[in-house]
């Protein structure tokens, strides 16, 4: 019988969820945005059904493709989260290449911005919903979660509280955002520093990430195939920095087999993906939602009775709680 799921999820349909629900996914909601280059656009993705909808923001990376790097990409993942009762928020961020922007100096990759356009969202919440049809008042303004990829999971953890002293003048960002209750760090950017490529600090000149205030609970992703030398000198562990160098409480899901795209969650059938897998990519679907679940809501079990569904062959769950 088919249950809405890809039929080679293998080992993945053992991590228990929530019964499905059909979407709704309105795109673009604007908003004005002074002093911005352009105003501000995302995407909403929603439960057909259902009120006190707990909300992520999707932050989305800066991939090599066309369109994926906006509120165009990451359906994996917001459709997925949305069928099992949360709403996605997800914005084109100024670097996305659907743009085609040149940042300031100092503000390469418009990396302020991106987490910049998160805050700007949680403010205008009001407009949200009125742009939305069947929307209003059916967002939970109490339980926000923040996710992203890549350069998008760097916007995640300046939102939980990491900061970044450019290495080239000193200056240093630390905006934690306190609406935001729970995060996601998929695939994320690791220590600066001396863990950084040739490479790297020609494309990310303005990094030098430091994770020791980052407290706000937070899953980290990554595969253990994840190796980036374009940005680290390091292997595949340098991704789980995030969580190995922040205090609270932090898990980690190191995905097996997995490179950068954990299986596919930028784009269905997306030429970028490198390690396309319905198994590992519903492995992560599963996890994450089950995570922010648990997050949200005192005293869900999802993400417990997740990592003990999870099997060895599709990953490993660490936690810690300093």
């Amino acid at each position: 019988m088919h249950t809405g799921y890809h039929a080679r999820i293998g080992k993945a349909a053992a991590i228990p969820i929530n019964p499905s629900s059909p979407v709704l996914s309105f795109s673009p909601v604007v908003l004005p945005a002074p002093g911005r280059p352009v105003d501000l656009e995302l995407r909403v993705t929603v439960p057909s059904t259902g009120d006190a909808l707990p909300i992520i923001l999707l932050s989305h990376g800066h991939g090599r493709s066309n369109s994926l790097s906006s509120l165009e990409g990451y359906a994996p993942l917001y459709e997925f989260w949305a069928a099992h009762g949360f709403a996605v928020l997800q914005p084109t961020h100024p670097s996305s290449a659907f743009l085609g922007l040149g940042a300031p100096e100092g503000q390469e990759l418009f990396w302020q911005a991106r987490a910049e356009d998160m805050v700007r969202i949680l403010d205008n919440l009001d407009a949200v919903e009125a742009a939305v049809p069947g929307l209003k008042g059916r967002l939970d303004r109490t339980r926000v979660a923040v996710a992203g990829h890549s350069l998008g999971a760097w916007t995640t953890s300046m939102l939980l509280g990491a900061s970044n002293t450019d290495p080239r003048d000193g200056s240093t960002w630390y905006k934690p955002e306190p609406r935001i209750k729970a995060g996601v760090v998929l695939a994320g950017i690791g220590n600066g520093g001396a863990d950084i490529s040739a490479s790297g600090k020609n494309l990310i000149p303005f990094y030098g990430g430091d994770f020791s205030k980052m407290t706000t609970p937070a899953l980290v992703v990554y595969g253990d195939e994840d190796a980036g030398p374009h940005l680290t000198i390091r292997d595949a562990d340098w991704h789980a920095d995030p969580y190995t160098l922040a205090g609270g409480q932090k898990d980690l899901f190191i995905v097996k087999g997995a490179k950068h795209g954990l299986g596919g969650i930028s784009g269905w059938d997306a030429g970028e993906t490198l390690d396309e897998s319905p198994e590992r990519l519903a492995a992560v679907q599963r996890m994450t939602w089950a995570y922010l679940k648990s997050q949200l809501y005192d005293g869900d079990k999802s993400w417990l009775e997740a990592c003990k569904a999870v099997d060895a062959e599709i990953g490993r769950v660490e936690s810690k709680s300093s």
